[in-house]
C-alpha cells in the first residue's frame, strides 16, 4: 500500500511519473548454512529485496504505461549472477530482482519504458562493513573486493 499511494502522490503532485528508482534493501543474515538460516529472516529479506522492487515497479507501470514512457531502475547485486557471493536470503533475493527485470524489460519495453538492473559489487558502506564484518577502525580495502576505483 505505501509503494501504491507513493506513485498516487506522484501523479497528483506533478501529474507523471518519468523515473522508479527501486534501492531498498538489507543483507538479512552474514550465515553462509543454508542448514542454519533462519526461515523468518529469509522471508524478511525476500519481503524487502525482492517483493519491495517487485511493487515499485508494478505501480510504476501502472502510471507509465498509459504515458508511454518512463524508466524503471532497480539494484541488484553481483549476487544476482554469482552463486556463493553472499548469505542465501540475499543472494536468493537478488536473483529473483533479475528474473523479475529481465521479464519486465520484455513486457513494459513494448510500451516505450526502459527497465533496467543495476548489479554493483562490493561498495563500502556502513553496512557493507557491517555483513563482511570489518572492524570500524579497520581500513576497507575497496581494491581487494572490486575494481571501483
Amino acid at each position: 500500500k505505501d509503494v501504491k499511494d507513493v506513485v498516487d502522490f506522484a501523479m497528483s503532485e506533478y501529474g507523471k511519473l518519468d523515473i522508479m528508482f527501486n534501492n531498498a534493501g538489507i543483507p538479512g543474515t552474514s550465515i553462509p548454512s543454508i542448514m542454519d538460516t533462519d526461515q523468518t529472516q529469509f522471508d524478511e529479506v525476500i519481503r524487502v529485496n525482492l517483493i519491495g522492487p517487485f511493487l515499485g515497479t508494478k505501480h510504476a507501470a501502472r502510471v507509465m504505461v498509459p504515458a508511454h514512457q518512463g524508466s524503471i531502475i532497480t539494484t541488484a547485486s553481483v549476487c544476482a549472477i554469482l552463486g556463493g557471493a553472499g548469505p542465501y536470503p540475499y543472494t536468493t533475493s537478488k536473483h529473483g530482482v533479475l528474473g523479475l527485470l529481465r521479464n519486465a524489460a520484455v513486457e513494459l519495453g513494448r510500451h516505450g519504458i526502459r527497465v533496467n538492473c543495476i548489479s554493483p559489487y562490493v561498495i563500502p558502506t556502513p553496512l557493507t562493513k557491517k555483513v563482511l564484518n570489518v572492524e570500524k577502525d579497520e581500513e576497507f580495502d575497496v581494491k581487494f573486493f572490486s575494481n571501483i576505483k
